[in-house]
This record gives C-alpha cells, sequence and structure tokens, in this order.
C-alpha cells in the first residue's frame, strides 16, 4: 500500500484535541493536579454505521446466483450502493484477474477508510469482524492483502497484514472470530 496508512492513520499517531495538553508545553508530560495521569481501558473501538436499506440483502442475493452470473450482480450491487463495502470485497473475491481483484479491493478498501473517519476513527483503535458492519471494509483489506501476495506485492501484503492484526488482534484470515489454529 504505497499511499497508505498515512500518519493520521498509523497506529500509536496522536494529534493533540482540544481535551489533551499542548504537546509543547513544559507540563504536557507531568502529572498533578490540574494534569492528571489518565488511565485507559484499552484501544478505543469503531463500528461503521449499517449498510443501507437493501443494500445487504442484494449482496447476499447477488452472493447467492450461479457463479456465472455473480459478477454481473455483485456489480448491480456496487453501482446501486456504492458506499456498500461488502459488495466491493465481493468483488474482489469472485473477480477472475488478479488485476479485477486487486482493482475492487483498493476500491473496497479506500471507500472503507473515508467510512471509518466518517464514523470518527482517527488512525488507531480497533475495527473488529465481531461487528457485521465492519466486515466489508475488512474483508477488502483481506482481498488486498490476498491479491498483493499473488502478484509478488509483498511489502504491501505485509503492511495489509499487520494492518489487519492492529485492527482486530484476534484476526484469522477473514474471521477473525474462528478458534486459533
Amino acid at each position: 500500500m504505497t499511499d497508505a496508512p498515512h500518519a493520521a492513520e498509523t497506529p500509536g499517531a496522536h494529534t493533540p484535541d482540544a481535551h489533551s495538553p499542548d504537546a509543547h508545553s513544559p507540563d504536557a508530560h507531568t502529572p498533578d493536579a490540574t494534569n492528571p495521569v489518565s488511565l485507559t481501558t484499552g484501544s478505543p473501538e469503531t463500528i461503521l454505521p449499517p449498510a443501507e436499506p437493501g443494500a445487504a440483502e442484494a449482496t447476499a442475493a447477488a452472493m447467492a446466483e450461479a457463479p456465472e452470473r455473480r459478477r454481473a450482480a455483485l456489480s448491480s450491487v456496487a453501482v446501486r450502493w456504492p458506499r456498500h463495502l461488502d459488495a466491493w470485497a465481493r468483488l474482489a473475491e469472485v473477480a477472475t484477474t488478479d488485476a479485477d481483484r486487486y482493482a475492487f479491493a483498493r476500491v473496497g478498501y479506500h471507500r472503507g477508510l473515508d467510512a471509518l473517519r466518517a464514523a470518527g476513527w482517527r488512525g488507531t483503535g480497533l475495527v473488529r469482524w465481531t461487528h457485521e458492519e465492519n466486515r466489508g471494509f475488512l474483508r477488502s483489506l483481506e482481498a488486498l492483502r490476498a491479491t498483493a501476495a499473488a502478484i509478488g506485492e509483498g511489502d504491501e501484503a505485509e503492511r495489509c497484514r499487520g494492518f489487519l492484526h492492529q485492527l482486530d488482534p484476534g484476526w484469522r484470515g477473514g474471521r477473525s472470530d474462528a478458534p486459533a489454529e
């Protein structure tokens, strides 16, 4: 992934906001009564909004089509609901050429980053498979990883693999809720 993740998307990156001390202040890292130590319970978790009405059902119906009609049916879903990430991920999964798999996966990945940012994600925190709403993005990222590996883009495949595990530490190649092997 030559164009992502950027600094704002890099886990561990921090941008001070209105509730945090100015990073350049001499007291920024000194706990006291006015600047107490903040204890947190873990990384924030982002859940994407639900699919637009009809999009998930149309994707499921397209996946139920005969294999020779599945891509055309999924293409119709993606055109009707271009923000429906699962349609892009499924298109990547059923594509017959590496170029098409890569292109569909990259569209789902970039649209997913946009959706995550709109949902409040700031480059850190969890985006877990256990939430149905997140699966289209994670499937797209997994398809991008697999296709990058298939076309010899090992660095990109490794970045995608690492990103999947940062987003969902229990990631298991498409089903993070599956038991570890």
